[in-house]
């Protein structure tokens, strides 16, 4: 054999051999997302969530309702899930449900959402807290 050729054969292996954590890390990881409307005094709201890849649609969820999805994260750690809502206080807002390099520690398993007349809040699996993330324009 060449040279060459065990240097080329050397770089695939060691290629190959790199992806194996991020391979593993994220193979199989399973997530589910909930999102639930706690506006309040009655209110619904319309809600519509996708990926790239997955349109789940449109939602009308009462006071006190919610929506949620099951899904496994991509090899690359680039899973993004978005979704616009709209109620009588918002005309529309556009948020990120699921982001892999935000949501993958905080989140662990399950990303928990709930829509208040405040703003949105997502619950944070590492503290056990529910924290404000996302707030209404003026």
């Amino acid at each position: 054999m060449s040279n060459a050729v065990v240097v080329v054969v050397l770089l695939l292996l060691l290629i190959s051999l790199l992806n194996q954590p991020v391979l593993s890390q994220n193979q199989d990881q399973h997530q589910h997302v909930s999102i639930t409307n706690r506006l309040g005094n009655g209110k619904n709201m319309s809600l519509h969530c996708q990926s790239k890849d997955n349109d789940l649609g449109q939602h009308n969820l009462a006071d006190g309702t919610g929506f949620a999805w099951d899904f496994s994260v991509n090899t690359w750690g680039t899973t993004l899930f978005y979704c616009d809502l709209v109620w009588e206080g918002v005309q529309q807002y556009h948020f990120d449900a699921y982001a892999f390099d935000r949501d993958y520690v905080r989140c662990q398993t399950q990303c928990l959402w709930l829509i208040s007349t405040e703003g949105i809040y997502g619950f944070n699996g590492q503290t056990g807290f529910w924290e404000y993330i996302y707030h209404w324009p003026n």
